[in-house]
C-alpha cells in the first residue's frame, strides 16, 4: 500500500452523518485503538527493537499524560471541523478517570482519541496519516513522550 491510500480500511464505511451523530466517547473508543495501532506501526518502522522495548515505548507514547501534552500543539494545525471534534471529545464526561492522569489530562487525551476515531470512521485516511505525522514530528521534536 502506498502512502495516502486506504489506511486501516473500515469494513462497511459509515456515512458522514452517521459518524457525526456518534457520541464523542464512542469516537474515542475507536480512536484509542486506531492511535495504538498507528503508534505500534510507527515504532516498528522507526526502531525495530525487541518486543519488550517496543511495548514500553508504545505504553509511554499512548499514556493519557503524554497524549494530553500533544493536543494544544496539534490544535493549531487542525481544520475548524477537527477543532470542533477535539472540543466535543474534551467536553465528554466518561464514567471513570484513569489512575495515572489528572481529570484535565484525561479530557485532553480523550479529545485526541476522539479526533482519531472521527477521521478513521469517516474514511479520511490521508488526513489521518497527516495528523499522525504531525504527532510523530512533535514527539521527535521533544514536545511529546
Amino acid at each position: 500500500m502506498r502512502r495516502g491510500e486506504e489506511l486501516l480500511p473500515v469494513l462497511g464505511r459509515l456515512q458522514v452523518d452517521q459518524v457525526e451523530e456518534l457520541s464523542p466517547l464512542v469516537l474515542a473508543y475507536v480512536g484509542d485503538a486506531v492511535y495504538e495501532l498507528l503508534v505500534r506501526s510507527y515504532l516498528v518502522q522507526e526502531r525495530a527493537a525487541r518486543v519488550d522495548a517496543l511495548h514500553r515505548e508504545a505504553v509511554e507514547f499512548v499514556a493519557a499524560v503524554n497524549q494530553a501534552r500533544l493536543v494544544p500543539l496539534l490544535e493549531e494545525r487542525l481544520t475548524p471541523e477537527e477543532k470542533e471534534v477535539l472540543r466535543r471529545g474534551r467536553n465528554a464526561r466518561p464514567g471513570h478517570l484513569p489512575r495515572h492522569a489528572t481529570p484535565l489530562e484525561y479530557r485532553y487525551s480523550t479529545a485526541l482519541e476522539t479526533l482519531f476515531g472521527y477521521l478513521y470512521l469517516k474514511g479520511e485516511w490521508t488526513r489521518l496519516g497527516q495528523v499522525f505525522a504531525v504527532v510523530c514530528d512533535l514527539v521527535k521534536g521533544g514536545q511529546g513522550p
